[in-house]
């Protein structure tokens, strides 16, 4: 059997409201494939960012590049 640790999350009372609405809906699987996700990007990240020879300045450069060309394209 898989161990599990239990987690509590504070939410907003609007996104609660709105989850109460729709009870066929599993949150606490919802949950945790979000996590799920995140971990295997920033897993993804980590592994692009141990054979990169970029420095933390030209990353950080880089990525403000893709924020402010994403913003224009959608008119932010």
């Amino acid at each position: 059997m898989i161990e599990m640790t239990n987690m509590t999350l504070a939410i907003p009372d609007e996104l609660s409201e709105k989850m109460k609405k729709h009870h066929e809906i599993r949150w606490t699987a919802v949950a945790r494939q979000a996590i799920e996700r995140k971990l295997h990007d920033l897993e993804l990240i980590e592994r692009l960012a141990s054979k990169s020879k970029l420095t933390q300045k030209e990353v950080h450069e880089i990525s403000e590049q893709i924020k402010a060309s994403a913003a224009k394209k959608l008119g932010l």
